[in-house]
């Protein structure tokens, strides 16, 4: 069976973070692992409280994983400080990771802070050029390409100039009032649309963590990038047009909308029992 690692922080209230990309992986057929950065006390409405683990924890973690079941994918979702974001980098040199999609997690759908403004440059400048693929939303995109985007052409000029400063693939994903379900993947000068139909559900907490955990766990099953990003897309409207509804405020996908059989059931006569 082939093997995933998330690297980020966990949602107390399970729709993002390690818990959506560990859903997300099993959900795609890989076995999934995980080293924490944070624990984060968050729900549908908000984030109240970040607690990151030290430096030292987190390598601990990551060695415990290529020391034994060796990830054939690494995603990386948040890493909120300077001295995470070197230690994870550290790990992943050490250790050759292959197929790394890193989601540059800068702010929740809630419009939460959700990494430090030193942390940024250690960013830009030690884990990004490592990735084999970034995954910003467009105003992640506008940070890491140092431009605004109010159109589809400036989101194909964004998406070049981070590919080329980073020499890797780019996926710009649509929202933010801006093709709202299609997004741009773009590598050296070659790019391609992958549209979307747009679903009518506010409930989109953890839509950046899925996909790109869809993407890594398909390109751990040896997928090519487009073809990862294609199902991943896919995994995704699957997830949002089951119209879970969950939560006071952007609630959660069903991760498991295509999990069929008896361990899905919710209740069954199961009769008496008898000692």
């Amino acid at each position: 069976m082939r093997t995933a690692l998330t690297i980020a922080g966990s949602d107390s209230s399970g729709g993002a973070g390690i818990q959506a990309d560990i859903k997300t992986m099993t959900a795609n057929g890989v076995f999934a692992m995980s080293a924490i950065t944070a624990l984060t006390a968050q729900n549908t409405t908000g984030v109240t409280g970040i607690m990151e683990v030290s430096p030292e924890f987190l390598k601990q973690q990551i060695d415990s994983i290529f020391t034994d079941i060796r990830p054939d994918a690494v995603k990386i979702g948040m890493v909120s400080s300077g001295e995470l974001i070197m230690a994870t980098a550290e790990k992943l040199e050490q250790y050759r990771a292959e197929k790394i999609v890193i989601d540059p997690v800068m702010v929740a759908t809630s419009g939460a802070k959700l990494i430090s403004d030193d942390a940024i440059d250690t960013l830009k400048g030690r884990l990004l050029p490592m990735a084999d693929m970034i995954t910003p939303n467009i105003p992640e995109a506008e940070v890491l390409s140092g431009m605004k985007i109010h159109t589809e052409e400036d989101m194909v000029q964004a998406a070049g100039n981070i590919s080329n400063r980073y020499q890797c693939a780019v996926l710009v994903k649509g929202g933010h009032q801006l093709n709202d379900a299609n997004d741009l993947l773009c590598r050296d000068e070659y790019c391609r649309w992958f549209y979307g139909k747009r679903i009518d559900n506010p409930n989109t907490h953890g839509t950046g963590c899925t996909l790109s955990s869809a993407i890594a766990a398909n390109l751990a099953k040896g997928f090519d990038m487009e073809e990862s990003v294609r199902r991943a897309k896919d995994y995704l409207f699957g997830a949002l047009g089951a119209m879970l509804d969950l939560g006071k405020g952007s609630g959660p996908m069903d991760h498991a909308f295509a999990i069929t059989g008896e361990y899905r059931k919710e209740s069954m006569d199961c009769g008496s029992m008898e000692a």
